[in-house]
């Protein structure tokens, strides 16, 4: 496998209830996604506006970003899927190693599922360091892959959802999380 910082990056662009989320890699795997910090959630009792499709980047598509972007798509319209769903490859370099902060990650992405949530000081726990409770939240704001390695789970222990893109996502961060609750609830 190449060396992540050796490979040719592809993107595609989406259209969500986020705004554009614009997801880059490689043909090994995804290497990141990012969303619009600046964007407006969709109201939720727009229908319509559950909708995610690429609108930038779709011809020149590698397998992983497909299944990504598949992924994404089942993620706002058809929730309920998304367990049966393959994952992409992930091809960032913080996957690559065996740090705590791709194990925190490994653990988020396995362990806590659609609807559910975490407090920063369990996932430490989870991941193997109960005192690393700070370095979690290190691992967060590291995340290249948010929404499919999932950080708007993670919460503080008093209940509070957190920080989100760094204080910048917040609105995002309740979005998603309601957005979750509102499907399990409807499973």
């Amino acid at each position: 496998m190449k060396n992540p910082s050796q490979c040719e990056l592809t993107r595609v662009t989406l259209r969500s209830p986020l705004g554009q989320i614009q997801v880059s890699g490689c043909e090994s795997g995804v290497h990141y996604i990012q969303l619009q910090e600046d964007g407006a959630p969709a109201e939720r009792t727009e229908a319509a506006s559950y909708a995610c499709c690429v609108c930038e980047g779709q011809e020149e598509t590698t397998a992983q970003l497909r299944r990504c972007t598949d992924w994404l798509r089942a993620y706002f319209c058809e929730p309920w899927t998304i367990e049966t769903l393959p994952l992409p490859a992930f091809h960032h370099p913080v996957f690559q190693k065996a740090t705590f902060t791709s194990r925190v990650l490994q653990t988020l992405l396995r362990d806590v599922k659609f609807g559910e949530t975490v407090s920063y000081k369990h996932l430490a726990e989870m991941a193997g360091n109960s005192r690393a409770v700070r370095a979690v939240g290190g691992a967060m704001r590291r995340n290249p892959i948010p929404l499919v390695v999932p950080c708007h789970r993670v919460i503080s222990a008093s209940g509070q959802s957190g920080n989100y893109m760094g204080g910048k996502g917040n609105h995002l961060k309740e979005w998603l999380l309601t957005h979750e609750q509102q499907n399990v609830l409807t499973r």
